[in-house]
């Protein structure tokens, strides 16, 4: 019995190491350079059409645009012009920046290791979100916040076609309690319904031990399943980091019903208890500028290609002893709003 036993588990192992090989063939590409970053990163300049997007079946004879034929009014303030037509004022440094760039026509991808895949609970659930969560506005029923395990602290639109999103987002570096555990800041595009066939569009700063094998804030973009129909992120005036097809949504084809901007954790703790995981800076919104996490200058893009400031600007958070949302609007902000908490504390046990 032992023998068999040991032979069992060999096997197990070895087909455990054939999925891993398999799976870390499809995400990293053949690089035509790599680079090696002080923090332990490996970088891998992919050419442009060779990057994991065109794994995509929809994006198999896809053109890609390099930038957008138009940008909304008032993205540039006085300056009308895009910053793509002349140079850079304020280059952005990353630290692998520091052992070399990548060349023309190639993309920095971040290596994916045979450790950051282990650490998901499955081949399989790697780079997936757990417990998949969206804040609901309307719902804030206790039973739902504990079956989920993720809590938010958000500002939100809706009941308009909005065709994008700005926010300017100061970044922090959140204490993260377990190690499966995350903290967010982002924006949310949504399109359809709190159910099945909900389209969303995400884009921020996160700190994942799980994901990425440290602490360390990083950018990030996550998606489920207006001209040229496409959905662009745009970094600061300056970088166009690339787009999503409208046709690979079924309800974010033409415009999203629905913007959010805010926090995320989650919270793992069990029996009623809350983790010390902290969102945004980790204090409550009320400490004000310098102390708490902000988003301010929150616009949308409406109907005519047009940056505005939201109208009727909900907000809405699960548990606001543990996390807390609180908005304003002055001449130098628009509209803004603080948020986040340190979790477990006295008021939330």
């Amino acid at each position: 019995m032992l023998m068999l036993s040991h032979v069992a588990n060999f096997a197990d192992r070895q087909k455990l190491q054939l999925q891993l090989q398999k799976h870390l063939k499809r995400l990293n590409k053949p690089p035509i350079k790599a680079i090696r970053s002080p923090d332990g990163d490996i970088i891998d300049c992919v050419h442009i059409y060779h990057q994991p997007a065109f794994d995509h079946p929809f994006l198999k004879d896809h053109k890609i645009q390099a930038r957008p034929s138009f940008h909304p009014e008032g993205l540039f303030g006085e300056n009308k012009m895009s910053m793509g037509s002349k140079e850079r004022s304020n280059p952005i440094t990353q630290l692998w920046h520091m052992n070399g760039k990548c060349p023309e026509d190639t993309i920095p991808i971040r290596r994916t290791k045979k450790e950051d895949v282990l650490r998901a609970s499955s081949v399989k659930r790697y780079g997936k979100k757990k417990h998949r969560s969206l804040p609901k506005p309307r719902s804030a029923d206790p039973d739902l916040i504990n079956e989920s395990g993720h809590q938010h602290a958000i500002a939100y639109v809706e009941g308009d076609k909005y065709y994008g999103a700005k926010a300017t987002i100061n970044v922090w570096e959140p204490r993260i309690q377990q190690p499966n555990e995350f903290s967010l800041s982002q924006i949310w595009v949504l399109g359809g319904s709190f159910g099945e066939d909900l389209n969303s569009i995400e884009a921020g700063w996160q700190v994942s031990p799980d994901l990425y094998g440290d602490n360390n804030t990083r950018l990030f973009t996550y998606w489920t399943d207006p001209k040229e129909g496409h959905w662009w992120m745009q970094f600061g005036n300056d970088y166009v980091l690339g787009y999503w097809p409208s046709f690979l949504f079924s309800y974010l084809g033409e415009s999203a019903s629905m913007i959010e901007w805010g926090g995320e954790v989650v919270n793992s703790e069990a029996d009623g208890k809350h983790t010390s995981t902290e969102m945004g800076s980790g204090r409550f919104p009320e400490e004000g500028f310098g102390k708490s996490s902000y988003f301010r200058n929150i616009q949308v893009v409406d109907s005519s290609n047009n940056l505005k400031a939201p109208k009727d600007v909900g907000t809405f958070t699960e548990q606001s002893n543990c996390y807390d949302v609180q908005t304003g609007s002055n001449g130098d902000w628009g509209r803004y709003f603080y948020y986040g908490g340190p979790g477990r504390n006295p008021n939330c046990p």
